[in-house]
């Protein structure tokens, strides 16, 4: 039986995001990329709503156990979700995620209304701001352009920020895989330390000259760490 494996992107992600890792793994695995509902109106802390959406996801599919992969929010999500079902997380990929310490790239009122701010802050987040492409900065900036959006995604900053997860991820007994960028900007290397720290089975990797969304950047060497880590497994 294939691996059941959800993707989660991160807070300004997109599902193409994932684009090479899906190629790599399909063939082998049940590979999930759901669209993470952060503009959908909820009562209460956007992460509960985001963790109870996710275990909907889950059940509906009628998925025994998963593997989450996790980039930035989506990392955070990842971890919340394991710490409160752990029997169906088998494991769980971490690159760039959120929950002990973020820096918010956009600032807390981004000049939405203009391209150049937001293109140089897209540019921000990778090594190579080539990564940036006008499709992905066009993406950023309608976004931001939308009010409701807008004030979304600065609420699920906000909230992400003060959420510290270090209860949640000590108490993780599953394995994880860390993969970091030597040069992530959001949440530097030393973040990844912590992580590692704090897990009671983790490794860690760092890919050189790679910021916050190593899967977008170095592709190659991110979708070997996990397929690895995946063969890793015990069925």
């Amino acid at each position: 039986m294939k691996q059941s494996i959800i993707l989660l992107h991160g807070l300004f992600g997109r599902l193409s995001n994932w684009n090479a890792l899906v190629q790599h793994l399909n063939h082998a695995h049940d590979v999930h990329v759901p669209l993470i509902p952060i503009y959908d109106d909820h009562n209460g802390s956007i992460l509960d709503y985001l963790v109870n959406w996710l275990h909907l996801y889950i059940t509906c599919n009628k998925l025994k156990t998963v593997v989450l992969v996790g980039n930035s929010l989506g990392g955070h999500l990842a971890v919340l979700y394991t710490h409160r079902y752990p029997s169906i997380v088998k494991a769980l990929v971490l690159t760039g995620s959120s929950g002990l310490y973020e820096r918010n790239a956009f600032g807390t009122f981004p000049k939405r209304h203009s391209r150049t701010f937001i293109q140089s802050k897209v540019e921000s987040v990778f090594y190579n701001p080539a990564i940036a492409t006008s499709e992905l900065v066009d993406e950023v900036f309608y976004i931001l352009k939308d009010n409701k959006k807008c004030l979304r995604i600065i609420e699920t900053a906000r909230t992400t920020q003060r959420n510290y997860a270090i209860k949640e991820l000590q108490d993780i007994k599953q394995q994880a895989l860390l993969i970091w960028g030597a040069d992530d900007n959001i949440t530097p290397p030393h973040v990844a330390i912590e992580f590692n720290r704090l897990l009671v089975n983790a490794s860690l990797v760092y890919l050189p000259q790679c910021g916050h969304a190593p899967m977008m950047e170095k592709p190659g060497e991110f979708n070997k760490l996990v397929e690895d880590f995946l063969a890793t497994l015990q069925p």
